[in-house]
Order: C-alpha cells, then structure tokens, then sequence
C-alpha cells in the first residue's frame, strides 16, 4: 500500500520561502509522474505543480516563476520549493500522482503566509 508523507510546512511572512518535502511509501518512484496540490478553506483542492518521470515541471499561472518542484527518485521524494510566498498561498500541501491521482491521500502539510 502506498503511503505518503509530506512535510516542511510551517508559518512564514510574506516573500519568505519554505521547502515543502514528500516521502513516497510502497511504489517505486521513477515509475511516476508527481505532483503537489493544495486546498485553502472552503475550496476545492487544486494541482499547482507537476513533474514528468523524465523530470519537465508544469505550473498552475498563479505559482510560475515562485515554486519549483523537483524529485530525488532513489530517495523516493519529491519536493516544492517555495519562494516569493504570498498569503493567498496559504493551504494544507499534498503530493499525490500528477496530474492524474493515484493514491490514498497522505495527512499534508499546512503553509500559512503572513500579511
């Protein structure tokens, strides 16, 4: 059974940068293409970035050129490095398949930005 973990939330201020890391339990990696979603209150969860096995990255408009996503497949991870942080960015993180979910969803972790 695969089992995700996900991790390096916290609260930081505006502009400020956090690295969000996701361990994958039970499934090989390279295997996979990955992504990482978020959900703000009282919205729907959305996929704001993607990683191809081969490693090309896709981005929803509103995190381009402030969020990159990357994978460490003998690691098992994929991580999003997040910069230039803004307080609509603030959610619970998840990594799950990308675009297409594959998974049980892990627990996340929460980001809050600051005004």
């Amino acid at each position: 059974q695969v089992q995700l973990q996900e991790s390096g939330g916290g609260l930081v201020q505006a502009g400020g940068s956090l690295r969000l890391s996701c361990l994958v339990s039970g499934a090989i990696l390279q295997f996979h293409s990955m992504g990482w979603y978020r959900q703000a209150p009282g919205k729907q969860r959305e996929l704001v970035a993607s990683i191809t096995r081969g490693g090309i990255p896709n981005y929803v408009d509103s995190v381009k050129g402030r969020f990159t996503i990357s994978r460490d497949d003998p690691k098992n991870m994929v991580y999003l490095q997040m910069s230039s942080l803004k307080p609509e960015d603030s959610a619970v993180y998840y990594c799950n398949g990308g675009p297409n979910i594959r998974w049980s969803w892990g627990p996340g972790t929460q980001v809050t930005v600051s005004s």
